[in-house]
């Protein structure tokens, strides 16, 4: 008999489904001490919550998240709104005793996370921030890989995040679309949005990252806000870049943008190691490419690694189909919860933790001030 984990979802739009899916997923594909039991699905807009939570089926809504988070049939509340709103309702979580899962990036600063990480560790409460590409198999194997020394020592880590969606001189910004180019609801723009996924990446393959010199964009500087009806100055950067080094004595490239005519969701990264080189692209995430120096001679050359094998050498996949047949962006989400589930069953903290996202606020927040004052700055 497995242990039912009721959950409640806060923020009914694309990554809560992303979240639905894989909480109603995982007990199909996994054997694991609890089973998440959707409960209660909160949004402002009543018709909107009503019919949400019948379509993924949860068992009631809500339209207040503070009544949300004082309900005792709900044992876990997973944030998925607005960055600014992720400090108050974390903190009243972790208050009210119950497990506290969120979306990234962690807050929208360095202040109102190392606030959210007090307060779950002086609740003692389990918790989790929804870094989900940690999750893909090949991401997965690409650590192992690390961890066993096949690169040897690392020298360069470079990664990019382009899209293109922000094309747009008339495009609005502000409301519920449209809050991610509102740097009062986002606190950034693509430094917290994507780079906070290159960053969390990099930080759990290749450790601590120093210090950054930065610069960002503003392209387009005034839109009109949607909840204002005014013109209004845009706050948010459409593009950054960064230069780091990593505690390791490694050398990092990074860059993200909203304004890569072409590119939907381009993320990859590339890592250059003493003996063998890795890179990984979200547009085939089945795949990782390797090169060892090691290899014969006339041998040598990139490999790509389909990451699907059943025989339990590839990470999760002995879970899904016959080897071959690869899996998507949906699964990482359902491994995530997997993962979580197997630690709260063994009282095992499962990153990232708060702990772990606070490091990827610190390195975004030390971004947004390098790329400000033109010099570099340390990771704090």
């Amino acid at each position: 008999m497995t242990k039912p984990l009721r959950i409640g979802l806060i923020g009914c739009g694309f990554m809560g489904r992303a979240h639905s899916n894989a909480y109603n997923r995982v007990s199909n594909f996994f054997d694991l001490e609890y089973t998440p039991v959707l409960q209660a699905a909160c949004a402002r807009n009543a018709e909107s919550a009503e019919a949400f939570a019948k379509t993924w089926g949860y068992a009631s809504f809500e339209t207040d998240w503070r009544t949300l988070v004082q309900r005792d049939d709900i044992d876990a509340i997973d944030i998925c709104v607005p960055n600014h709103l992720h400090r108050e309702m974390a903190i009243a979580v972790a208050e009210a005793g119950k497990i506290v899962l969120c979306e990234k990036p962690l807050a929208l600063n360095t202040a109102d996370g190392q606030a959210m990480c007090e307060a779950v560790e002086k609740a003692g409460v389990p918790n989790m921030v929804w870094y989900n590409y940690r999750r893909v198999p090949a991401v997965t194997l690409a650590h192992q890989l690390i961890q066993e020394g096949k690169l040897g020592r690392v020298f360069h880590y470079r990664a990019n995040f382009l899209q293109d969606w922000t094309i747009a001189d008339d495009l609005p910004q502000g409301g519920t679309a449209l809050w991610r180019l509102d740097a009062s609801s986002a606190g950034s723009g693509v430094t917290g949005d994507l780079l906070a996924h290159c960053i969390d990446t990099a930080l759990w393959l290749n450790g601590a990252i120093r210090n950054v010199s930065a610069m960002t964009e503003t392209f387009v500087k005034e839109r009109h806000h949607n909840l204002t009806g005014k013109m209004e100055p845009v706050k948010i950067d459409d593009a950054s870049a960064f230069l780091c080094h990593f505690e390791n004595g490694s050398l990092g490239l990074f860059e993200s943008t909203r304004y890569a005519r072409g590119h939907k969701a381009l993320y990859t990264f590339e890592i250059n190691g003493e003996h063998a080189s890795i890179k990984w692209d979200l547009h085939d995430l089945h795949r990782l490419e390797y090169f060892d120096h090691r290899d014969e001679s006339k041998l040598r050359g990139w490999r790509s690694i389909h990451v699907t094998d059943h025989g339990g050498e590839h990470p999760y996949m002995d879970r899904w189909w016959v080897p071959g047949l690869q899996i998507g962006y949906e699964h990482s989400f359902v491994h995530q919860v997997a993962d979580f589930l197997e630690g709260l069953a063994t009282g095992t903290p499962v990153g990232p933790t708060f702990r772990d996202a606070l490091q990827t606020q610190q390195v975004c927040d030390a971004v947004l001030a390098s790329a400000e004052c033109g010099s570099w700055k340390n990771v704090e």
